[in-house]
Order: C-alpha cells, then structure tokens, then sequence
C-alpha cells in the first residue's frame, strides 16, 4: 500500500476515535436502546412536547452513530478492495479502492469537524432572516437570489424550509424575507452566515448593460424551545396588524392577519405572515422573538460580539463577509478566511459547504487561540 494511501488510512481512524469519543460510544448506545424503548411506548404520545423531543434525540444519535458505523465498514472495504488488487496485480482495482478511501477520508473529515458543533444552540433549527440593501431592485433581486442559495442548500441537506414573512421588492426581488429552516445542527452550520454579502454584476435591470455592486444582509438565529425562559414583558411590546404580501393566493391583502412585534428595549422587530390566522401568527412571531432575544444573550458571551454587531450596522461598504462577482471574471471569495472558487453557479444554487466548513473551523480556532 502506497505510503500516501496509507495516510488516509491513518488519517479515517483518526478521525472515527475522535467521532466515538465525541459520542461516547458505549453510553451512545445504551441511549439508543433507551430511546427506542421509550418510543414504542403508545403512552409516550400522551405527552406531545416530550415525544417530539425524544425523538429528535433519537433521530439525531441515530444518525450519528450510523454515521460512525458507514465510515468504519467503507474504511473496510476500501482497503479490501486495495488489498486483493494488489495481490491480483489488478491496477484497476486498486485504482478503485484508492478513490473510494480519497473519499472517504473528505467524509470522515467533515463528521470530524461536526463534532465543532457543540455550542449552547447549534444543535436547533435555525431562523434565517435576509434583506435588501440600498440599491432598489438591483439590491431587492440580490436579496432573493441570496435567500435562494440558502433555502437550496437547506433543501440538499434534507432540510425542511418554512417561509415566515416575506415582503416583495417594487419591480423584482424581495426587500425582506424570514424562513425557517430544520434540521439538525441548522443553526450550527448557519451561524456564521450572518453579515453583508456584496454581488458584483451587469445588471439585467440596466439598459446600457453596465457593472452594478449590490448588498443584502443576511442574519441567523437559533429556534429555541420551551425549556429556555425567556421573560419578555409585555409592557416592552408593540404589536402591529397588516395585510400580508407576496404568493400566498386569495388570501394575501384581504385580511389583515399579518404581525408585526416591535421589542421596544432592544429595538428588535420580528414579522410573521405564514398563517391566515392572526392569532397563529402572533404565537409564531413570539417564538421568533424569544429566539432573537436568546440569540442577543448569547451573542454577549461570544468573545467576538463587537465585531459581529458591528457587521450589522450598515448594509455596504466595508461591512461585507463574502463576495460574489459575475462580472468581469467569476469568482466567490470569503472575506474572513480566504477560500473561493470560480463556480458561481454552484454557489448561487446552494453548494456553499466549503464557505460554512472553513468559517466555523476558523470560529472555534479563534476560541482556542484566545482561551
């Protein structure tokens, strides 16, 4: 076996320790029984709140124990496959189970870096929240195709997207928009998506074709549920009614059932529009609300939270996480940590896996550095 491939050997059970440390994998597995126990209980279900949690426990260690498991039994067969190459002189073969361990190893990799995942909130859904800066449609049209690229990588990750509130550019495009995303670790991945994202184009909305820089801002926060109190007084509330806008059939504009919560202190405004009910609404913008609060608390004990707050503050120049330029050449680049790629296609339809990867490695990097 060649010494590079060796390497990768080395480098997949390096990383399958690390995976079951992480897990504690003997204690992973008696939760499991536990877990599947508990769930074949029709008593359980008396109790919805609970159920659903247990079962999000179980859907999510499941998962990462069968993660565990499929990257020990491809290690296997790779090097099986490698081995009985080289004992039939078969390059062909060899050649096969060489790529399948190059694979594998970008698998083990990115479950290795998973397990970074581990802040207060990252395992929750994740509310994702765009807008438009100045610019009219030019930056409106930005804003929805940015909103487009996160709901196709929420998708290509089997997750599920609930749209909470949009509101429709002028000409084109969208001026805001909130979505729900999840799925395990939504918020974890997501988290460090939130900033200015500045796209450099000619403009399909200028008659003399000329070159247009437009921002949008994106913002992620975490779902949180019933076992986080948050105490929000309602003295510190301003609630508005309006008609809802955007696809949504014979019921947008004729009623006013859309919510609008002002939290007066901290200035945060959240909206809500995706039920014909105003009541539901107002429960949902409420959830999203003691999710922004959650997110505000956590953000101060984040060493870096003048720094994120200041990326906030201006939808433009200077401000700006990650660029996109289709014209005069192609090319996505990081701002923060200095990957790119010349696939802006790709990108814009979800593939930004990399752009999460790196971000979050250079977070916890941070983290360690300072502690």
């Amino acid at each position: 076996m060649r010494a590079e491939v060796q390497a990768d050997v080395e480098a997949i059970r390096g990383s399958l320790d690390l995976l079951r440390r992480h897990l504690d994998w003997d204690q992973a597995l008696r939760r499991m029984a536990e877990l599947d126990s508990l769930v074949e209980n029709p008593d359980l279900w008396n109790d919805s709140g609970r159920a659903q949690a247990l079962m999000r426990e179980r859907t999510q260690l499941t998962a990462a124990v069968g993660e565990c498991r499929e990257i020990e039994h491809g290690l296997d067969d790779a090097v099986t496959l490698i081995e009985l190459g080289e004992a039939e002189a078969d390059q062909e073969t060899v050649a096969e189970g060489e790529a399948a361990l190059a694979q594998l190893r970008q698998r083990a990799a990115k479950a290795e870096l998973a397990t970074l995942l581990s802040g207060e909130a990252d395992r929750s859904d994740a509310y994702l929240e765009v807008h438009a800066g100045a610019g009219g449609t030019e930056s409106q049209d930005w804003a929805e195709m940015l909103l487009r690229m996160y709901v196709r990588w929420a998708e290509q990750h089997g997750y599920k997207v609930e749209w909470m509130e949009e509101s429709g550019g002028e000409q084109a495009g969208i001026k805001s928009a909130t979505v729900r995303i999840e799925g395990p670790n939504a918020y974890g991945w997501l988290k460090t998506e939130s900033g200015v994202h500045r796209l450099v184009r000619i403009s399909p909305f200028d008659s003399a074709a000329r070159r247009h820089t437009s921002f949008a801002s994106a913002w992620v926060y975490p779902v949180v549920d019933d076992r986080i109190d948050i105490q929000i007084d309602d003295k510190d509330l301003k609630i508005d009614t309006y008609r809802a806008s955007g696809a949504g059939g014979q019921h947008v504009n004729k009623t006013e059932s859309a919510i609008r919560i002002t939290h007066v202190p901290s200035g945060i405004i959240v909206a809500c529009q995706v039920d014909r009910s105003q009541h539901r609404n107002r429960a949902m913008a409420m959830d999203m609300l003691r999710a922004r609060l959650y997110e505000a608390e956590l953000q101060k004990r984040e060493e870096q939270a003048n720094a994120e707050n200041a990326l906030k503050t201006d939808i433009g120049w200077g401000h700006q996480i990650r660029s996109y330029v289709l014209q005069p050449y192609q090319m996505v680049k990081d701002l923060r940590t200095g990957v790119e790629t010349s696939n802006v296609d790709a990108v814009l339809d979800g593939d930004i896996d990399a752009f999460l990867e790196a971000s979050l490695a250079a977070r916890v990097g941070n983290r360690r550095d300072a502690a």
